[in-house]
């Protein structure tokens, strides 16, 4: 598909799997599989779901699990628990912690996160209540040595994703409603400047989740407002929404054979029991048929 053509919806939303996640996120497109591995991060549990045959499978965790990303030379996961980088095998269900960087900060955790071109894994942390500005940008090598890449002092990380010359890394201050840009070294991943490229509005919620197209394009969840949007990588104008039926939208992945699925998750998290009753698909997994298509997943190195 033309990567320069209107981004369109070719489909409605529809739901995949009612799983009620506490809080989904972490989607990762497996293309060998062509299977979709997402979280639960407060429900401990890692999905698996393969669309051609709808089999679900998943793996429950004695702690949060926040990110996922395939390995690039060997079977199994990379992704990130409270504290921080291991690696999971599914099949043999076998675990390693590789590194965990903020011993002093005991009431963090890690988020969201994923992998640049280069295979290094990049994830963010935050205060667990959602409160604290303690949160950072970790950058893990493929020895799964952590590196603090942005200490910016943001209550709640979200993200990152890069630009189509991986020259610009986007990475949301979800608490304060902004997207910022940083300039970034493709070579080195060192990150430099950062400017806000886009703030929300009160009623568009919070960036959370989000992902690149192959034309640059970003696709940005929206918590608190039941929608995606996609925006140009320049202007950061709205260039398409996607509405959901549920208000807490929170990490998003292109898939399918021909990576024009998006794939969306979502919490149950924080929705009053009145909002739970009007909204029964929250924490469920959706996905929606686009004319876009997405890139190949990174893969981690290590």
């Amino acid at each position: 598909m033309s990567t320069t053509e209107a981004p369109r919806l070719l489909s409605e939303p529809r739901c995949a799997w009612a799983a009620g996640a506490t809080l989904g996120e972490g989607t990762c497109w497996s293309p060998s599989e062509q299977a979709l591995y997402w979280v639960d991060i407060l429900g401990q549990q890692l999905h698996r779901w393969v669309p051609a045959t709808d089999a679900k499978q998943s793996w429950d965790f004695d702690d949060t699990i926040s990110a996922v990303a395939e390995r690039a030379t060997q079977p199994g996961l990379a992704i990130t628990l409270r504290r921080g980088l291991a690696l999971f095998n599914p099949k043999d269900r076998a675990l390693q912690v590789l590194d965990a960087p903020e011993p002093e900060l005991p009431g963090n955790r890690f988020n969201d996160g994923k992998c640049d071109a280069q295979g290094r894994f990049w994830g963010g942390t935050m205060d667990f209540a959602c409160e604290a500005p303690t949160g950072s940008l970790y950058r893990f090598d493929a020895a799964g040595q952590a590196t603090l890449a942005l200490q910016a002092n943001f209550p709640v990380t979200n993200g990152p994703t890069w630009s189509r010359d991986q020259r610009t890394m986007f990475f949301n201050d979800t608490v304060h409603r902004k997207v910022m840009a940083y300039a970034f070294d493709p070579v080195t991943g060192e990150v430099g400047a950062g400017r806000v490229w886009l703030k929300f509005s009160e009623s568009d919620g919070h960036p959370d989740g989000m992902t690149s197209d192959a034309a640059g394009r970003l696709w940005i969840c929206h918590w608190g407002a039941a929608c995606v949007t996609c925006h140009d990588p320049v202007t950061a104008a709205e260039l398409l929404r996607v509405p959901l039926p549920t208000d807490h939208i929170t990490n998003v992945a292109f898939g399918g054979p021909d990576l024009t699925t998006l794939h969306i998750t979502s919490a149950r998290f924080g929705l009053s029991e009145a909002q739970l009753a009007a909204q029964p698909l929250a924490g469920a997994l959706f996905t929606v048929e686009t004319n876009v298509t997405g890139l190949q997943p990174n893969r981690f190195a290590g």
